[in-house]
């Protein structure tokens, strides 16, 4: 079972996909957002999903991100110890926080329009955690599982020069430029996963291998990273969390940068893959 939002960007219907039939899922709520998920909306989907109709056309529609616009992206810097050497830092001893505007959150296959002045565009495929109850100063990393909802394909595009060279000593200014954040194509459930911490993860451009990774080699897994963050602050239903990024970006000096015209495609093993054209 997963998650979808088909539709036009602001139009999106809410459906599930399960045993390859797409269905409407507007009898059980107006959109995937933190209220749905919050009133254990993944299990009343469950429960009733043979009797939700079909979605017809479903596969002529655009795939939007599969939650709607969360209140924060929260994001893991450095925790692939071979990404963080690439960058040439030392792994960190303790998560590395910092944000994206929730508006840079796109349809996996939109379009990205390379900023202008931007030279230094670069791609980042990372596991996305979306929180289901609202978790704050939880005990363990063992409580986390009890607020998580599932699990999403998330690009963390980044603007190197923004990030590093004119950032102040904070890196949210290259990582917030709009479509910034394409997500999907759909939330699939804690319950369809086997092992979130060990899924691998890839990108390629023009075709070409860049990552390709595993979740098992994340520094700090899933359930560490979310009790960890209820520690300084409260997540609420809805949230993202991107996990982090493994070796083979751009920023290695190993690859360009993106161009106009470029196609960067990324995909995680049990949540599906994204393309997107940069314009």
């Amino acid at each position: 079972m997963e998650l979808l939002r088909l539709g036009e960007l602001g139009e999106e219907i809410p459906a599930v996909r399960h045993n390859g039939i797409t269905r409407d899922l507007r009898s059980l709520t107006a959109d995937i957002d933190g209220a749905f998920l919050a009133s254990d909306g993944v299990t009343r989907v469950r429960e009733s999903i043979e009797t939700l109709p079909v979605l017809e056309g479903a596969d002529e529609l655009r795939v939007g991100a599969p939650i709607a616009r969360p209140s924060a992206v929260l994001c893991i810097g450095m925790n692939y110890a071979a990404h963080a050497a690439e960058s040439g830092s030392a792994p960190p001893e303790v998560p590395v926080l910092f944000f994206k505007h929730p508006n840079t959150v796109v349809g996996p296959n939109d379009d990205v329009a390379l900023p202008p002045g931007s030279a230094k565009l670069d791609w980042e495929v990372e596991l996305g955690v979306v929180i289901s109850k609202r978790a704050s100063y939880l005990t363990s990393p063992e409580q986390a599982w009890d607020h998580i909802a599932g699990f999403v394909t998330s690009q963390d595009l980044s603007e190197r020069t923004w990030q590093l060279e004119e950032s102040g000593g904070q890196w949210s200014k290259g990582k917030c430029g709009p479509s910034f954040n394409p997500l999907g194509p759909s939330l699939v459930p804690v319950s369809e996963l086997a092992d979130p911490n060990a899924l691998r993860l890839w990108s390629t451009v023009n075709g070409e291998p860049r990552q390709d990774s595993t979740t098992a080699d994340l520094i700090f897994d899933v359930a560490t990273i979310v009790w960890h963050l209820s520690q300084y602050l409260t997540l609420e239903p809805g949230d993202l969390v991107n996990t982090g990024t493994p070796e083979g970006v751009a920023l290695s000096g190993r690859f360009p940068y993106l161009a106009v015209g470029d196609v960067v495609e990324i995909g995680i093993e049990g949540l599906g893959q994204q393309k997107q054209r940069i314009i």
